[in-house]
């Protein structure tokens, strides 16, 4: 018997960077990555069931022209019908302008009543979303802005978002903050302002929706104050516009604070949906999202509200998410909505960090100081010693000599042990301080936390410091003085999509993510009670990069559609190389960069556009993909555009641990160039023919306009999927035995054998525990008579189902003995049945049995 763990949730942020361009092959090329991506083995399975749900009615909500009357009459029929069935339940939120239905919490024994009450049109799980929490070390601002172009947008251009309403959903914004036009002192700054003209706080400071939280607490208090005292939302919202120790990329927009997080904790996705509501009353022009739910469907709710704002001409930018560990069609919700603008994360091209310096000349080495260890001093020299060479594999992983190192600070390289046991070994050698660095590109980043604890202080450096300090050592000696200074030094892995940013595509084969800016380790301000200045790492960084960019094209161009902003950000993006082995030259995946590196002044200047921005193939099984780009010239003279094609590092294999390859992709224009006359639009025809392995894989690469008259190159990124999509498993069957037929006990769940005996009552209910490795159409539960093998009755149907996290993540399903026929309810008589779940794969036709994953229960006996 198998005990379950709590339900885990994750969490959604931003960051950006820049690659090379690779050519076709004649044939696939695999291609190996210094580090293959994985995601870390979870201990036992992790259940992921939630019991907060959003619930769909049937009419359309008042953002596409319902009828507010209509919609009430609606709520009120699903209350009564409610409290007929006796559907014990809580209702947290009621929505009518970007969504019809509630946000409700009910037991797990109650979820399939829920699913049955007329008018349901659908049920969505309501994710938990975790606040993320700051990095360690920070590139400067101003190099961020460089890498985008945002700051020849603000000196040549003359453009700082001017009249733009910026709206920013997160943990608040610090009102009193000099950077945002505050006094500098806490809780003096009149709220609204001039530069923070509208918002909410829609949980107060003590909401924390994490229930395995000490500090949880699910009942909002709201207030009219978005006042920050979690600090994400302030490093998001200086990102954008802020205008003083810190210039955000839009430093005159005025911002809209809508704060969804408490001081400590997690949010809800209902919570975000009312916060969205009312960003589209206040009259917001952009909204930025650093927050979301991953492994989600466009149809999800937080998706679908913010495809409806952009309806409603606001442009959405939300982060693609943190989960690039945990393999591809990772990428979150809102971001992965069909109108919103997906953004990816690069590493910023310089780093901000403490500094020592070294003999005989002094020069500053910046370092990360290690966590676990202690604080590095800011003054003292001692004498530098390596235990070992630079092309040690193992150093320092064996017991040094006692006394080797006394007084000495040790250099040690990376790799072979734990950083833990590598600064162990140096202390009881007599080492006064521990330099670690990298046997790879960048810095270290080092955690020295073990059984042993680390007593001197220890820091991270990167390899090419570590090689200069190796060789010091060896020609002669070096000493290493700390210091009080902080520096700014390049970053090896600066202009590289960063480690964590999420794979896509969606679910349904769209192209996500679209974009992709600054947010590895991003310098910016913060709460004043917290010190005013902070760095933040994530996909949550690198969104505000975009809706500040977006902020100054609507400035530029004012009656520019908000549909159009991604696609005219997109055209002119830059691709960078793979950022696990850019030695190659090969682009990175276009399902985790999308377009490539944001390039705003090119997208403002830009007379010329492509459309669409992007082209999301689908399925390769039905061969080439045809489709047609159409070029608009707005400007004075006429343009030629001469095309070609460009491939990059696709993914195969595994969900979870995908393999990396070149595919051989087709691409033939009907024309080797076009010219657009002034004011006129010219359109081509592309074919791209897709690879025909690996089976299962997803392929891309960029289709390229190279102009004859020096303007900026316009791009296309395509993307699609190898063979049958619905060829791919869903329910695959885990190292736990899942699917199950379980009970639970004490919040535990235990498998059970054929013929189990269940009362249906006191929760002695039957559960299916069932592991999805990939998104689902549909999931339905049927019951089945065991005599006959006759299905009988439809228990429930859940629609659009996320994927699980991790390999041994599950989700578990309940039936409470209720069965629906047409718009009622009937109980089973006592008897023996089966329960058989029907998956229906992504994209796939219900009337296609090959569509279809189904797994029969052992036999479930009901004796009241």
């Amino acid at each position: 018997m198998k005990k379950s763990s709590a339900v885990v949730m994750t969490v959604l942020a931003s960051a950006c960077l820049t690659a090379l361009a690779a050519t076709h092959t004649g044939a696939v090329q695999w291609v190996e990555p210094l580090e293959p991506a994985s995601v870390p083995a979870a201990e036992g399975p992790v259940d992921e069931t939630p019991q907060r749900w959003f619930v769909e009615l049937s009419q359309t909500p008042t953002s596409e022209g319902g009828s507010a009357a209509r919609l009430q009459s609606e709520k009120k029929a699903f209350r009564d019908a409610a409290r007929s069935a006796g559907l014990r339940y809580i209702e947290h939120y009621a929505f009518d302008g970007l969504f019809n239905g509630f946000s409700v919490t009910v037991g797990r024994a109650d979820l399939s009543a829920l699913m049955r009450l007329p008018g349901v049109r659908a049920v969505y799980p309501v994710e938990t979303i975790q606040r993320p929490e700051p990095g360690q070390s920070g590139p400067e601002m101003a190099t961020a802005l460089a890498m985008t172009g945002a700051d020849i947008a603000q000196s040549q251009l003359g453009l700082d978002g001017s009249g733009i309403r910026v709206a920013v959903m997160d943990t608040g914004i610090d009102i009193d903050h000099p950077d945002f036009g505050g006094s500098g002192t806490d809780d003096t700054t009149a709220f609204p302002s001039a530069r923070i003209v509208a918002g909410y706080d829609f949980v107060g400071d003590a909401f924390n929706a994490d229930s395995s939280s000490p500090l949880y607490n699910p009942i909002p208090s709201p207030d009219a104050n978005p006042d920050d005292c979690g600090g994400h939302g302030t490093h998001v919202a200086g990102i954008i516009g802020a205008n003083g120790t810190v210039k955000g990329v839009a430093p005159n927009v005025q911002l809209g604070a809508y704060r969804v997080f408490g001081c400590n904790g997690s949010t809800t996705a209902d919570v975000m949906v009312a916060a969205m509501e009312r960003a589209l009353a206040d009259g917001m022009h952009v909204l930025n999202m650093s927050i979301g739910s991953t492994y989600q469907w466009p149809e999800y709710p937080t998706a679908k509200a913010a495809s409806r704002l952009v309806n409603r001409r606001m442009v959405v930018v939300a982060s693609a998410g943190n989960s690039g560990q945990t393999g591809v069609y990772s990428t979150g919700a809102p971001s992965v909505g069909d109108k919103v603008i997906s953004v990816a994360s690069f590493d910023n091209t310089h780093v901000r960090q403490p500094l020592f310096t070294v003999s005989p000349d002094g020069t500053e080495v910046g370092f990360n100081a290690a966590t676990g260890a202690p604080t590095p001093p800011t003054s003292g020299t001692q004498p530098l010693a390596r235990t070992g060479t630079a092309s040690s594999t193992a150093d320092a992983c064996a017991a040094l000599p006692t006394g080797s190192l006394t007084g000495r600070v040790a250099l040690i390289r990376r790799g072979g042990c734990t950083f833990n046991l590598k600064a162990v070994n140096a202390q009881n050698a007599g080492a006064v301080g521990v330099v670690i660095y990298n046997n790879a590109p960048g810095a270290v980043n080092a955690t020295v936390v073990g059984d042993t604890p680390v007593t001197v202080p220890t820091v991270g450096i990167s390899d090419t410091a570590g090689l200069m300090l190796d060789a010091r050592i060896a020609n002669g000696g070096a000493s290493l003085t700390w210091t009080p200074k902080v520096g700014s030094f390049p970053n090896p892995a600066g202009g590289l999509l960063s480690s964590f940013t999420a794979y896509g595509m969606s679910p349904d084969l769209a192209l996500k993510p679209d974009i992709g800016a600054p947010g590895g380790s991003i310098y910016s301000t913060y709460p004043l009670e917290s010190g005013g200045y902070a760095t933040l790492s994530g996909t949550s960084m690198a969104a505000p990069h975009v809706a500040g960019a977006a902020a100054l094209l609507l400035q530029a161009a004012p009656n520019t559609p908000s549909q159009a902003v991604g696609r005219i950000l997109q055209n002119s993006a830059e691709p960078k190389a793979w950022s696990l082995n850019p030695g190659t030259g090969l682009l990175d995946v276009v399902h985790r960069q999308g377009a490539g590196m944001m390039q705003i002044d090119r997208a403002i200047v830009s007379a010329v556009r492509v459309e669409p921005g992007k082209l999301s193939l689908g399925e390769s099984e039905t061969g080439p993909a045809a489709r047609t780009l159409t070029v608009e010239n707005t400007g004075d003279t006429p343009v030629t555009y001469t095309f070609s094609a460009t491939g990059a590092v696709s993914t195969a294999g595994s969900t979870f641990t995908p393999s990396f390859f070149l595919p051989a992709t087709g691409v033939a224009f009907e024309a080797s160039s076009v010219t657009v006359a002034p004011g006129a639009t010219a359109t081509v025809n592309v074919t791209i023919t897709p690879p025909a392995a690996p089976l299962g894989g997803q392929y891309g690469g960029y289709l390229v306009l190279k102009p004859n008259d020096g303007s900026a190159t316009l791009r296309v990124p395509y993307a699609g999927y190898i063979g049958d999509y619905q060829a791919r498993q869903v329910m695959t069957p885990t190292a736990n035995g899942f699917p199950w037929l379980a009970k639970s006990t004490d919040g535990s769940y235990f498998n059970q054998p054929d013929g189990a005996t269940y009362t249906l009552s006191g929760g002695d209910i039957p559960y299916f525990l069932v592991h999805l490795d990939h998104q689902s159409r549909m999931l339905r539960m049927d019951v089945v008579e065991a005599a006959s093998g006759r299905v009988w009755r439809r228990a429930s149907q859940v629609e659009y189902l996320g994927r699980n996290s991790s390999p041994t993540g599950f989700f578990a399903y309940s039936w409470d003995g209720q069965v629906k026929v047409g718009k009622r309810t009937e109980t089973a008589p006592d008897g023996r049945y089966r329960m058989r779940l029907s998956v229906l794969k992504a994209l796939g036709d219900p009337t296609n049995e090959a569509h279809w994953e189904r797994w029969e229960s052992p036999v479930i006996t009901i004796a009241r």
